[in-house]
């Protein structure tokens, strides 16, 4: 009850606040572009204040000053600010002009902010506003498509994390990008709202990263969460709701196609007739499992400011149903921040980022394309699930098993509090002292249960047909936690002297981060079963103690580090920036614990030279470049401490009668181990052409990662050793511009567009012929990462003939109707020297496209996104340990000379037919229409009446439709490092269309 008086009271004060501003003369106005299109959002400042208001969707404003003496000042990202003195006037119209160099826009660097106009490498920064009306509760989700060298791989699945990479795969050990939130380092963001996010900057360039050190390797992605605006007390409601569905389903056979196809298989194998008696039914199983899903989020935030405080707080919820039934995912979100000025050099804040989610549980989609569909869903007169058939029986469940009987079996929950406090002092008027203390702690809890699992079987004699495929109940607990501590102490130097603009940073900065894990584990038996209620979902009071066995596991890292910055200007056209970081970690021995990493980079504004003033062509033209050494240190588990090798087993020794175990270390440690380290460099062109309607850039990047930790085979089975051998190179182009024409007052639009090519090569591994081996990925020296590797199919052997006059097979028995491969080293045998790589997942090209155009009070947009030029390996359906249902493509099999030349007979017992090849890669190639939304801003005259600053509703459709040659459920599959591409029946991107409002008061 007290806290909610203390908020209370916090409201009231901040109204009280605002309110008592200057009562003496009233302002109105409108503040329009050069062009006199309205600018909604501009800030209008009392010089010397924090009171200030901005203006509406229709560039009016209203604002109080205490006298005629009182200086407005007008500004706008992108625009040129103004001052304008009140003096007698009452209405004070105002067109600001376009900033031509860009760009006084502030955007997040590390450990600070900057100009952009001053920046050397390539930063793209995202506003909040762009994405929190686009249906996701992961704010990364919404990036794809936006940012030129940023591959963002979706999952369908509710909260589930997207696979990021930035400029490609730099590490056969580790993807993701260090996040960065409100000053924070983090692994992931799944715990913050979209609508509580200001902006999003994605660093790539060696430049704007090497200031990370360690962690600047793979890219970063800075969060900038919202704080009040200076002069407003504000509170906004946003709301969204809405469906979803499978957009692509894998066409698989129903019942007739089946049968046709399974009798032939039969009779091509020399089998009988099956025995459809049981099995005539016509079940489409991905009906059954899929459902149109809901979904709703919504926020509610306030804040407000005067001149010493500003405070803002914001509530979020997520309720999201998954495709298969049952599954939901829900979290609710606290974004809390405040700062006070104590004075004109001294300030305190704080921020908390609370979240609480029930993650989903996550089924498959597996057994939906596997089952076949001659079975039913389950005996009328039982009302027990029907088993399968016997020819598959064993493989896979009824998929209403999983979805249906164990629904409802776990109870999970996860919690995280992200927060910090921090103190800026400025003193001898040039410096500025910054000392912030970051938690971040996470905590996961989970118990779930396995009941008795009783199905339909009619191939069972007598009349009792119940088959038991679960015969004991199954109780487990588990939960974790992993707190992260980071301490910064910065030092800032910022001065302007003449015709040159100088700041210096320098700091210390401490990371420690940990993780400890339980779980246990109890069964009984079913004739005294644990009972299917969650009260008794607890392995010490339940079950057969005989049978509680317990898990654990934990670590701890740490880094000590000092960090230092010079960004330098000469008349804003000469720019220079280096940076300099040395990290000292935990996980590392002797000359490997310390190491340095740095960068240097250049830019110059041709726009400003004075030979350039008489040309007519660019209104702002930058060259710029850099080069840097990066660090990567976040890599898998497995090298948690790499210097620290586990025990593993070895040979035992006998001593009497007794037989002792031997231990030894998983690998031999280079005395020399260090993290990995990539040698980064850019080079790129920025320019405005057209009155700065269009805004172009352009980059080289080459990034070669040395120093990758890999194993070096041991020779004759000695133990192998763990080294820094590894090199990677990643290359290419980005290309990003974006067109903005405003026709009249009331019609504008926007036109954008970027893409990126990747060229991926590994330089070097450990010893020559050394691989990676994942399935029908491969990663060697030579090629690029997880490429996958198998025989190249030419066609299929039509007769007996064929097959005579082409290379022996050294791969088993070749006959009329099977896979012809070919002979790729033309020694005229088919054998394991003729595999070569079939495929790379990794695109050639990725690319984004938007449209988006504004008439009055009516906005829409468009977004697409795609790739080109990666293959996909279909692994779901390659089997031949079980009859599984058939593709619909199988259907154009070889049954007779001429019947087809690319599918083969059917027949799983041709081992031949299910190599790893190019049979079963497919084009990962689409082409997406992302997002699709139509909004209306209602206008301010309207909502007069009704209290209200702004409104906006709008309808979103996202994914509404991808063109692709895949037949999966979508061409979009990430993966780890080294194996990725690869369909094993991937969950389903849906198709979502959601309708939103959002209101100020």
């Amino acid at each position: 009850m007290k806290t909610n008086l203390r908020l209370l009271f916090m409201l009231f004060f901040l109204c009280g606040a605002t309110a008592s501003f200057g009562q003496e003369i009233g302002i109105t106005g409108k503040v329009t572009a050069a062009d006199g299109s309205a600018l909604p959002g501009a800030s209008v400042l009392i010089k010397g204040t924090a009171s200030g208001v901005p203006t509406d969707v229709e560039g009016n404003y209203s604002i109080k000053v205490p006298s005629k003496e009182s200086v407005l000042v007008f500004s706008m990202i992108g625009m040129v600010s103004q001052e304008i003195t009140v003096g007698s006037q009452t209405i004070i119209d105002i067109g600001l002009k376009d900033d031509s160099r860009a760009l006084n826009e502030v955007v997040v660097i590390g450990y600070g902010t900057a100009s952009k106009r001053d920046l050397t490498g390539s930063i793209v920064t995202i506003k909040g506003a762009e994405i929190a009306d686009k249906p996701s509760a992961n704010p990364i989700n919404s990036l794809q498509g936006k940012v030129a060298g940023l591959s963002v791989v979706n999952s369908g699945r509710p909260g589930a994390e997207p696979d990021i990479r930035i400029r490609g795969t730099n590490s056969i050990n580790g993807v993701k990008p260090v996040y960065i939130v409100d000053g924070i380092l983090n692994d992931n963001i799944n715990f913050l709202n979209p609508s509580d996010i200001e902006s999003i900057e994605v660093l790539k360039d060696p430049s704007s990263l090497a200031i990370f050190g360690v962690r600047g390797a793979n890219g970063a992605i800075a969060v900038t969460t919202k704080k009040a605006k200076a002069g407003q007390l504000n509170v906004n409601f946003n709301t969204t709701f809405g469906v979803k569905q499978v957009a692509d389903r894998i066409k698989v056979t129903n019942a007739a196609q089946f049968k046709e196809l399974y009798n032939e298989q039969l009779q091509n194998q020399g089998n009988a007739p099956y025995n459809y008696t049981n099995w005539n039914a016509d079940t489409d199983w991905q009906d059954q499992i899929f459902q149109n899903a809901f979904l709703n989020y919504n926020n509610i935030s306030i804040s407000g400011a005067t001149e010493k405080n500003r405070f803002y707080m914001g509530i979020g919820t997520v309720s999201e149903e998954g495709l298969i039934k049952h599954e939901k995912y829900s979290k609710l979100t606290l974004n809390v921040n405040d700062e006070i000025q104590v004075n004109k050099r001294l300030k305190f804040g704080f921020t908390f980022n609370g979240y609480r989610a029930v993650p989903p549980v996550n089924k498959g989609v597996g057994g939906a394309i596997l089952a076949a569909p001659i079975a039913p869903v389950m005996d009328a007169t039982t009302g027990l699930y029907h088993t399968l058939p016997d020819f598959q029986r064993a493989q896979v469940y009824n998929p209403l098993v999983d979805v249906e009987l164990q629904k409802g079996t776990t109870i999970a929950r996860e919690f995280r509090a992200v927060g910090s406090i921090y103190g800026e002092w400025n003193f001898l008027k040039d410096l500025t002292f910054r000392a912030s203390l970051y938690a971040d702690y996470g905590f996961n809890t989970s118990r779930s249960y396995q009941p008795l699992i009783n199905v339909y079987n009619p191939d069972i004699a007598g009349t009792d047909k119940t088959d038991q495929l679960v015969r004991q109940t199954t109780v487990s607990q588990s939960q974790n936690i992993y707190p992260k501590v980071q301490q910064d102490y910065l030092l800032t130097y910022k001065k302007t002297f003449g015709q040159h603009d100088l700041t210096v940073l320098g700091g210390i900065t401490t990371y420690y981060r940990g993780y400890e894990s339980t779980g246990s584990t109890l069964r009984q038996g079913s004739s005294f079963p644990i009972p299917n209620d969650p009260r008794f979902w607890y392995t010490d009071n339940v079950g057969d103690a005989s049978t509680r066995t317990g898990t654990g596991s934990a670590w701890e890292s740490a880094t000590l580090s000092y960090l230092g910055r010079v960004l330098y200007n000469y008349k804003g056209k000469y720019l220079f920036n280096a940076s300099y970081r040395r990290d000292g970690s935990s996980a590392f021995l002797g000359n490997g614990r310390w190491q340095d990493f740095g960068a240097v980079g250049l830019g110059w504004v041709v726009s400003e030279e004075g030979f350039f003033k008489n040309q007519s062509i660019f209104d702002y033209l930058k060259l710029k470049g850099s080069f840097g050494i990066l660090g990567n240190q976040n890599i898998d588990d497995r090298y948690r401490y790499p210097a620290y090798p586990t025990l593993t087993s070895a040979n035992s020794g006998v001593f009497g009668d007794n037989i002792v175990a031997a231990l030894q270390n998983e690998y031999i440690v280079d005395p020399n181990l260090h993290w990995e380290k990539v040698h980064a460099s850019e080079a790129g062109v920025e320019f405005n052409m057209f009155k700065n309607r269009l805004a172009v850039e352009a980059n080289y990047y080459n990034k070669l990662t040395k120093d990758i930790l890999v194993l070096v085979p041991g020779i004759a089975g000695t133990v192998p050793g763990l080294s820094n051998l590894g090199e990677v190179r990643n290359n290419g182009l980005e290309f990003s511009a974006s067109w903005n024409q405003t026709i009249t007052d009331d019609f504008s639009f926007t036109v954008g567009g970027n893409l990126t090519t990747v060229n991926n090569k590994v330089k070097k591994l450990s010893t020559k012929g050394y691989e990676i081996i994942n399935g029908a990925s491969r990663t060697t020296e030579g090629y690029p990462i997880g490429y996958f590797f198998g025989y190249v199919a030419d066609g299929i052997y039509q007769s007996e003939a064929e097959f005579i006059k082409s290379p022996s097979s050294a791969i088993g028995d070749v006959f009329p109707g099977d896979i012809k491969y070919k002979d790729i080293n033309n020694d005229g045998v088919i054998n394991e020297s003729d595999r070569t790589i079939i495929g790379n997942p990794t695109p050639d090209l990725t690319y984004g496209a938007s449209v988006s155009v504004k008439y009055k009070g009516f906005d829409a947009g468009i977004d697409m996104t795609g790739v080109y030029g990666n293959e996909i390996f279909r692994q779901w359906n390659r089997n031949t340990f079980a009859q599984f249902n058939y593709q619909t493509q199988r259907l154009d099999r070889w049954n007779g000379p001429g019947t087809s030349n690319w599918e083969p007979i059917l027949n799983t017992s041709r081992s031949n037919n299910y190599l790893a090849s190019s049979y079963w890669i497919e084009d990962g190639s689409f082409f997406r229409i992302r997002n699709v939304q139509v909004g209306y801003n209602f206008s301010k005259t309207a909502l007069e009446k009704i209290k209200l600053k702004s409104l906006r509703v709008y309808v979103n459709a996202q994914n509404l439709k991808t063109f692709t040659n895949s037949t999966g459920f979508t061409p979009e599959i990430g993966g780890s490092a080294t194996a990725f591409g690869v369909d094993n029946g991937t969950y389903p991107v849906p198709v979502i269309y959601t309708f939103g409002l959002n209101l100020n008061f």
